[in-house]
């Protein structure tokens, strides 16, 4: 089968999502690897993607946009290990935490406080500490959410890894690793068991932002 290209920048969540649904299905792939902002720039929107967003999947001459629509097709292009349950209540809630993590988590937790803790910081970015602050309840809002949905599951939709797991757990893996993080994490045990599961996962150490850095350089500017 034709390897897999993922257009995106290192260490987004979004970009993670697609490169460990690819390693589940045992796919080989690359990173075309941008620098941070290099999805807005203008050869990027015309060559690429015309909303200026990441990522951008390429298998051969097929080109699509959009995480959700890129996990359903890796999904649908190896059958195995399947990564959407066939049950329809469990299929619901997968779709169901994907608009979650779409719609709460991306902006209010990873955009609001996980960026500015953990992102801003090492590419010398200012961080605006009372924002981070005013950010909190509406991120623990998401969390608390999640971890009831979750419930004693080993996974966010049932007993199996799904494409729910997969888009959900690049935003919370670093959760434990700066301080509001690991005190909104702290009341939901369960929670915490599943973010320590999945990141023991293998693909998650193949799609580590240190290693996708060290195999896939972000070229320099022209």
């Amino acid at each position: 089968m034709t390897d897999f290209v993922i257009h995106g920048i290192p260490g987004s969540p979004y970009v993670r999502a697609p490169l460990l649904a690819l390693e589940e299905k045992g796919l080989s792939w690359r990173l075309d690897s941008l620098p941070m902002g290099g999805n807005r720039a203008p050869e990027y929107k015309a060559r690429l993607h015309p909303f200026a967003k990441i990522p951008v999947l390429d298998h051969g001459d097929f080109r699509l946009y959009e995480t959700r629509a890129i996990l359903d097709y890796i999904d649908q292009i190896a059958l195995e290990p399947a990564l959407t349950p066939t049950d329809p209540k469990l299929r619901a809630r997968m779709n169901q935490v994907i608009g979650i993590v779409d719609s709460y988590v991306a902006p209010r937790l990873s955009g609001a406080v996980t960026f500015p803790r953990l992102i801003a910081p090492h590419f010398g970015i200012p961080v605006d500490d009372a924002a981070v602050a005013a950010a909190i309840p509406a991120a623990r809002e998401a969390i608390d959410e999640l971890a009831r949905l979750l419930g004693d599951h080993d996974h966010m939709a049932g007993p199996a890894l799904s494409l729910a797991d997969l888009i959900l757990i690049p935003h919370l893996a670093f959760m434990p690793d700066f301080a509001e993080g690991a005190a909104m994490i702290a009341p939901h045990a369960n929670l915490a068991a599943w973010i320590e599961r999945v990141k023991a996962r293998p693909s998650m150490a193949a799609t580590d932002w240190s290693l996708l850095l060290e195999r896939f350089p972000v070229a320099e500017a022209a």
